[in-house]
């Protein structure tokens, strides 16, 4: 059912710092913050021969990555996103063999202007899962 990895999603205390540590440091390709308000985050992508890596910083006092932050001040790894051919039906699967669906269950669109949702990590070895409709 899951395809590609997409990317992984790190959250991070200061977002200029960790774009110049991947621009400067590891010489990768660094795009431009993008603000999510209907995630809660800013997000910055670090395109990769292979795949992606998500930096996200909060945005606004109740961004969910402000919470992580909390609990892992030098930031860390957030999510894992996967693509599928077809969001609902993967959802439906899912939800069929237990996993829960966080959010209502309903996809919402994510940064790449994608329908995503995000699967509890305890259902996934302590994982954090995004879906994303490719």
């Amino acid at each position: 059912m899951i395809g590609r990895l997409n990317h992984v999603a790190i959250a991070v205390p200061d977002l200029e710092a960790a774009q110049a540590m991947y621009r400067d440091t590891l010489g990768a390709n660094v795009g431009a913050p993008q603000d999510e308000p209907d995630h809660g985050v800013t997000v910055v992508f670090i395109e990769l021969p292979n795949t992606k890596i998500e930096l996200l910083y909060p945005l606004g006092d109740d961004s969910p990555i402000a919470g992580f932050l909390e609990k892992n001040p030098s930031g860390g790894i957030h999510h894992v996103c996967y693509e599928v051919d077809d969001i609902i039906a993967s959802r439906d699967h899912l939800a069929g063999q237990g996993a829960r669906i966080l959010g209502g269950g309903e996809p919402k669109i994510g940064a790449h202007g994608k329908p995503v949702l995000f699967l509890h990590p305890k259902d996934f070895n302590g994982t954090l899962i995004e879906l994303e409709q490719v």
